[in-house]
């Protein structure tokens, strides 16, 4: 035994084994395995120290290598990220498109909703169903306007001739508005053929008559049209009278006021408006007058 290993028997009782700085020991501060010097207090000390050296070497490590690794990652995800970004803008370039066509046309048809694909060769597809309206309605072109074809003008009977046939068929007209019965109608024709034979007459003492339509000039006093009407008796202007409805409707109009006109004979009916010089004058138009009523009807 060495000489100083006595001595410290000596000097040193034995004591139970006490824990070391880093943990439990089971040994003993006997022979040379003396009790290990307490460590320094201090950040220098903390930082001599081997585990906190292997620490802080290994933390050094994670961190380059984390940096790297995220370094790495941008570097890759960069190009993916533009690349989807292009394909969006893309997307969102197409179905702009698709829409204003479709605004552009509002006869076409609502498109089909769009397929999930991106490519912008899809759009131009949409072309043909707009095209497709246009053409439809130029096809259904409008149909011509027919212009109302005039009616031939009445087939004159009795051994009138067309110019008095037509006088007949207004006053035969302006009775059928009225609502009046035949009876009538019959009695106005042939009150028209005594007074006119069915022209439309001005008068040579007016001269103002002369300046409406007429067929012919008369100079009984101040008579006109085809009823031979006077103004001065209160039956109208000059300018009403010398119009056949006009004329038509005023005999019809005094008609009806008779009392009992159509029990009356025609001759007596007509004479009861008219007040003729020749009363019984009207009777030998009746047959005819019948006949051109029956024809107008």
């Amino acid at each position: 035994m060495h000489p100083d290993d006595q001595i410290d028997q000596k000097l040193t009782p034995q004591q139970p084994a006490s824990r070391t700085a880093y943990g439990a020991s089971s040994e003993r501060t006997t022979g040379r395995h003396r009790a290990a010097v307490p460590p320094r207090r201090g950040v220098r000390t903390l930082l001599g120290s081997t585990p906190v050296r292997v620490a802080l070497a290994t933390g050094m490590t994670c961190f380059l290598g984390a940096a790297a690794v995220a370094s790495a990652r941008e570097t890759d995800e960069a190009p993916a990220a533009h690349v989807a970004e292009a394909v969006a803008d893309r997307a969102l370039e197409a179905q702009d498109g698709v829409a204003s066509r479709a605004m552009e046309r509002s006869a076409a048809p609502t498109p089909a909703s769009p397929s999930p694909s991106t490519s912008p060769t899809a759009s131009p597809t949409a072309a043909p169903t707009s095209t497709a309206a246009p053409t439809a309605m130029a096809s259904a072109s409008p149909k011509p306007k027919t212009t109302p074809t005039t009616p031939s003008p009445p087939k004159p009977v009795a051994g009138l001739t067309q110019a008095q046939m037509d006088n007949a068929k207004v006053i035969v007209d302006v009775g059928l508005d009225l609502k009046l019965p035949r009876q009538g109608l019959v009695i106005a024709v042939a009150t028209a053929m005594q007074e006119s034979t069915l022209l439309n007459y001005a008068s040579g003492v007016l001269p103002e008559s002369q300046n409406y339509p007429h067929q012919a000039i008369g100079w009984d006093h101040d008579s006109v049209g085809l009823f031979q009407q006077r103004p001065s008796s209160g039956w109208g202007t000059v300018r009403d009278l010398m119009r056949p409805a006009y004329a038509a409707r005023a005999f019809y109009d005094a008609l009806v006021e008779v009392p009992g006109w159509q029990q009356m004979s025609l001759t007596m009916a007509a004479q009861a408006v008219q007040i003729s010089a020749y009363p019984y004058a009207y009777a030998q138009h009746e047959e005819r007058a019948a006949t051109v009523v029956e024809a107008l009807t």
